[in-house]
């Protein structure tokens, strides 16, 4: 019975709806224009590519001189960035090796944390583990499982490693994740200082519902992401450092590639083509990318860039406020204190209440 009905359903589908669809992927404008606001995002497409692509091209340069010199260390014959990325991802962990060698990177990672002071870390071990064929499936690279924010009863959120992808269109091997360069900055991103320490903050500091839940944002959650990588990249080796580019080059290519399928300025295999020479990344990567820009969520992928750019802009303020009594760590402790607000509060909270705690009488 039930596979009657749902040939039926598709069958009216076909009949019905289909002839009414559009015949792009591209979203109406206002529509598309109406995404951005909800994932936190409050500038208009045309602006958006105009930023993010200038800033695509400075850190492209970045990465340029970077590759030169770890060329020159390995004597490789080529010094072109996207040729040493290819070497350092040749180089790929066994599948036994991926979740040690992630669980080791966490550890240096908390280790430089604590050291330089940059953000209360909490004393537990945070949780990782590889994912499985059905989350594989569902999301082909690796994610932070956050914990529950309503009803809590003292669960954590858990870093989830896939190996592979499992709906892949060709035989081409994911490997983007899985070579020990990239380690550092994956980890730093999905879990400390980024979305484990984020989402556990709020947990074990009591964050309220309206911030935690109703006020949740992409920008904010997705802009501390890449803002934690940021934070730990003078610490990492050169080749981590080149890889940890590259994982920001992408951001960037999201926020001017995204609104540009929307706007029917690139086709998706145009884009799709673009991500795997410029990146490079693999073909099962950039094609699940390029699905997400046109029809899995349009408009999201933008939210990383914009909510770095203005969480870094935040921090610039607080520095010229402050002086010399700029704290970094008691900085990034109050951003995480606020919950998922979105960008322009959060910069109200930090002008109005950080600021002046800290140019408080008896406050070095």
């Amino acid at each position: 019975v039930l596979g009657k009905q749902l040939r039926d359903y598709d069958d009216w589908l076909r009949e019905k709806v289909l002839p009414r669809a559009r015949a792009e992927v591209r979203l109406p404008a206002a529509v598309y224009a109406d995404r951005l606001q909800q994932v936190g995002v409050d500038i208009g497409p045309e602006e958006l590519i105009e930023r993010a692509g200038f800033d695509f091209v400075e850190v492209r340069e970045q990465m340029q001189v970077l590759a030169k010199q770890i060329a020159a260390k390995h004597h490789w014959p080529s010094g072109d960035y996207r040729d040493v990325l290819k070497r350092l991802k040749s180089e790929q962990l066994a599948p036994a090796d991926v979740l040690p060698r992630y669980q080791e990177r966490m550890r240096e990672i908390e280790s430089i944390m604590r050291r330089e002071r940059l953000v209360t870390v909490p004393e537990r071990k945070p949780v990782v583990r590889v994912a499985t064929d059905a989350e594989a499936a569902q999301i082909p690279a690796p994610f932070m499982q956050p914990p529950r924010l309503i009803g809590n009863t003292g669960e954590y959120g858990e870093f989830v490693l896939p190996l592979a992808n499992p709906h892949a269109k060709s035989d081409a091997k994911m490997d983007d994740f899985t070579y020990d360069a990239v380690t550092w900055t994956l980890a730093a991103h999905e879990v400390r200082p980024g979305h484990e320490l984020q989402f556990s903050a709020m947990v074990e500091r009591g964050v309220s519902v309206a911030r935690a839940v109703f006020a949740f944002n992409s920008a904010n959650v997705e802009g501390w992401g890449l803002y934690a990588e940021a934070m730990m990249l003078s610490f990492m080796p050169p080749e981590a450092q080149l890889a940890s580019l590259k994982v920001r080059l992408l951001r960037m290519a999201r926020a001017f590639l995204d609104p540009m399928i929307n706007l029917g300025r690139i086709s998706p295999a145009d884009a799709k083509r673009y991500l795997m020479e410029q990146g490079p990344f693999s073909e099962p990567f950039a094609q699940q990318e390029v699905d997400r820009y046109a029809f899995d969520a349009p408009g999201q992928a933008t939210s990383y860039y914009y909510g770095f750019v203005k969480l870094e802009a935040i921090r610039l303020q607080a520095e010229i406020a402050l002086g010399s009594r700029f704290d970094l760590m008691a900085f990034n402790d109050f951003v995480l204190d606020q919950g998922l607000i979105p960008p322009k509060l959060l910069q109200l909270a930090v002008m109005s209440e950080f600021v002046p705690a800290q140019l408080a009488p008896g406050r070095r």
